[in-house]
């Protein structure tokens, strides 16, 4: 039986155009932020190497999202990560946080320059300041989509990223990207944290500034 309604056009009446409001678990996380302390394990060919990192991230919320009958509140993110002292991108990221308050589901989109996109769920409660999102390579619901190179080289089986919004006011990440590499017995897990610190207010949403 179908989890979904028969009519699949008719769009919710009740949306709030304040996303702002309506964010749930996601509230904590909008804003510009800067992380000077993050830690990446990457795969290289003599083993794992740790390298430290310095990251930019903004979150602005976006207008409401309908699918037909489905809502969603949600935000847009961009983040550049870069080595300290450097200039050089070590790390380009895009996407979205959504927030679908009907179901308690957090949907997470992400998309980097190395040509590879992922979508990941989790369930929260609106007042939650932990949760977790997963993807699952090969499913058609969220899922993992990568380049031939990236499927031969290094595939990615799965991705995991727990986010945690501190009392401080600060938030927090753990990330595990589960690779499979040609030569390599065991799956490697390739693992990014950082907190992050609020250095500027979220910019309210077109509908919210009308």
């Amino acid at each position: 039986m179908s989890e979904f309604p028969k009519d699949i056009y008719t769009e919710p009446s009740n949306v709030d155009v304040d996303t702002l409001a309506n964010l749930g678990p996601l509230r904590g996380l909008a804003g510009i932020w800067e992380g000077t302390k993050g830690l990446d394990i990457n795969p290289k060919a003599q083993g794992p190497e740790q390298q430290i990192y310095v990251e930019h991230m903004e979150l602005q919320p976006i207008d409401p999202q309908t699918n037909g009958p489905q809502l969603f509140y949600g935000l847009r993110y961009a983040t550049r990560v870069v080595k300290p002292g450097q200039v050089e991108t070590y790390h380009d990221q895009v996407g979205y946080w959504l927030w679908e308050p009907a179901t308690g589901t957090v949907i997470h989109s992400l998309a980097i320059p190395r040509a590879q996109v992922a979508l990941a769920v989790g369930q929260a409660t609106a007042d939650a300041t932990s949760f977790e999102v997963a993807a699952t390579r090969g499913a058609t619901a969220y899922g993992i989509c990568s380049t031939p190179f990236l499927e031969h080289a290094f595939r990615t089986d799965s991705f995991r990223i727990k986010v945690t919004v501190n009392p401080d006011g600060t938030w927090s990440y753990f990330e595990d990207t589960v690779l499979i590499i040609p030569g390599r017995e065991e799956p490697f897990h390739h693992t990014d944290r950082n907190t992050l610190t609020r250095i500027a207010a979220p910019t309210p949403n077109p509908l919210a500034r009308i």
